[in-house]
């Protein structure tokens, strides 16, 4: 029997760093700060969520510019306008993933997203990328009270598309995917072509892709296939 191969979204299916990153800095720019984070030398940051860009982008404001307490939060909802309404702009799947996900479903497997991007902007950029119907089930920020690393999103994504959790696992790019298959008690398949790269081997993942092109091969061998 085939199983459930669940995906994070950013860093993971795509690069989003470009777009997550202009939504910052339109943040800051709003303020009269200028572009506050690089597109590049800052993807890093993006892939940590809204509220880590936010943070970065703010401490690096001069002492002399008095900041409004609260300054973070209160953006933090303007930073998802700017980034609903420009969501794939400059962001692009990686390599192979669509190819991955095709293998993967003619080899029997369900496929779903676990990400902490809110729901609604998840839904739209998956949309957008022209993949959503690859997934039988999309979790995200507010399906759940809670978020990953916890492990009830992870299991929602599981058995939201008919899967077993026993029959599972996470394919992600950060510590809080590490942590949150540890806490499903399932395996996971960390991607090294994110900003990290090889340095995500001190999270000791029991999988560490080099491409999408070895995921489907890393399935069957977890998981076998219908």
């Amino acid at each position: 029997m085939a199983g459930t191969v669940v995906f994070d979204l950013d860093g993971t299916l795509a690069d989003t760093s470009g777009d997550l990153i202009a939504a910052a800095n339109a943040c800051f720019r709003a303020r009269g700060l200028g572009d506050l984070l690089h597109p590049v030398d800052d993807a890093l940051i993006a892939f940590h969520g809204g509220r880590a860009m936010l943070r970065a982008g703010y401490g690096r404001v001069g002492a002399d510019t008095l900041m409004p307490p609260g300054a973070e939060e209160e953006d933090y909802p303007r930073l998802l306008d700017f980034y609903g309404e420009a969501v794939a702009v400059h962001t692009r799947l990686y390599p192979g993933a669509l190819e991955a996900l095709d293998a993967l479903a003619r080899d029997g497997h369900r496929l779903s997203v676990c990400t902490n991007k809110p729901i609604r902007v998840a839904e739209i950029l998956l949309d957008e990328l022209g993949i959503r119907d690859r997934f039988a089930c999309v979790v995200g920020a507010g399906t759940l009270p809670v978020s990953k690393p916890d492990p009830r999103p992870y299991q929602a994504a599981v058995e939201g598309a008919g899967g077993a959790v026993a029959r599972s696992f996470l394919v992600g790019d950060t510590e809080t995917d590490r942590k949150t298959a540890s806490a499903a008690g399932v395996k996971v398949a960390l991607v090294a072509f994110g900003p990290e790269g090889e340095a995500l081997t001190r999270l000791a993942p029991e999988a560490l892709l080099a491409h999408f092109d070895d995921l489907p091969a890393l399935a069957r061998d977890w998981l076998g296939a219908a």
